[in-house]
């Protein structure tokens, strides 16, 4: 397949070694790791072992690739507004789009450039990190799970499906969009949030402090609740799974964490905003979530 990865940053960069190395034609529309790229190709890192791939190309203009089988959405929410610019030179007339984009919205925003159909949003339960331009490492490699933009499984899904998990992707297919991003949800919302509000902490520093923790699960009973307002419920399990899963993970640094400490923007809407909104709407009391928000929204501000 000829498949255009837009954003090469962690997910990107990874996702696309892999893709590439399965032997399809990669080309990686990147903003500022283009030119490592082209010089270097993809060096990918994972559990001490690492290997170096080559892509078809890297670019910065998105007229240069031209239309694609597969595009791959890996750009930060943040940046959604310039969809309309980087996606449209990449379609053809049959091209699916999957994004693997954080949190609510991601979708929403594509439906304004094709038809839903052929849209898939990927969901990714992993921990990598981009350590320098084109260097991207993993301790979790994790899961992908995918789901049509509307309806259940659709030919679309399924295609999405088969070519990450033939490019050795532990990749299945989800009948709701909705229930899997509040699974999803149930990490993103406790540990991207509070590694910030906690003072920029690793993951394993907020397992280990009591008030912290206890936090995490009050966030985790929130995200559960908005999604049974929603009509998407999920066992007590799945969240006690949040907790061993991050016991594994070591002092990670989730991305939300990474992009406060270095002056980027945070995706506030996308990982908390929007979730909050729809639970409220729904009927859901999430007060907890409401405060955290808030120490987001002050502790970004207040970098300057």
């Amino acid at each position: 397949m000829r498949i255009a990865v837009v954003g090469t940053g962690a997910l990107g960069g990874w996702y696309a070694a892999l893709l590439a190395e399965a032997g399809h034609e990669v080309h990686c529309l990147a903003r500022t790791d283009f030119l490592a790229i082209r010089q270097h190709g993809l060096s990918i890192r994972n559990q001490g072992q690492e290997r170096r791939v080559r892509v078809a190309s890297a670019t910065p203009n998105a007229t240069e690739i031209g239309p694609c089988d597969l595009v791959v959405i890996a750009i930060k929410t943040t940046a959604n507004a310039a969809l309309p610019q980087l996606v449209p030179p990449l379609l053809g007339p049959a091209t699916v789009v999957v994004t693997l984009q954080n949190g609510m919205g991601n979708v929403e925003a594509l439906t304004q450039l094709l038809p839903a159909e052929r849209i898939v949003a990927g969901l990714c339960f992993v921990c990598i990190n981009r350590l320098a331009p084109a260097v991207i490492d993993t301790t979790l490699a994790g899961y992908v799970r995918m789901a049509a933009a509307n309806g259940p499984v659709n030919p679309a899904v399924t295609r999405s499906v088969a070519t990450f998990a033939a490019a050795g992707v532990d990749c299945q297919a989800e009948a709701s969009l909705e229930a899997v991003l509040w699974k999803k949800l149930c990490w993103n919302i406790p540990f991207n949030g509070l590694a910030i509000a906690g003072g920029g902490v690793t993951t394993d520093r907020i397992l280990a402090d009591p008030a912290l923790n206890e936090r995490a699960y009050l966030l985790m009973k929130e995200t559960q609740a908005a999604a049974v307002a929603r009509g998407h419920a999920f066992e007590d399990s799945h969240i006690k799974r949040q907790f061993t899963v991050t016991v594994g993970m070591g002092a990670y640094r989730p991305s939300s964490l990474i992009d406060y400490l270095d002056g980027r923007e945070v995706e506030i809407d996308g990982i908390w905003g929007e979730p909050y909104r729809r639970g409220v709407a729904a009927g859901a009391h999430m007060p907890e979530t409401a405060k955290l928000i808030g120490e987001i929204r002050s502790l970004v501000a207040a970098r300057g």
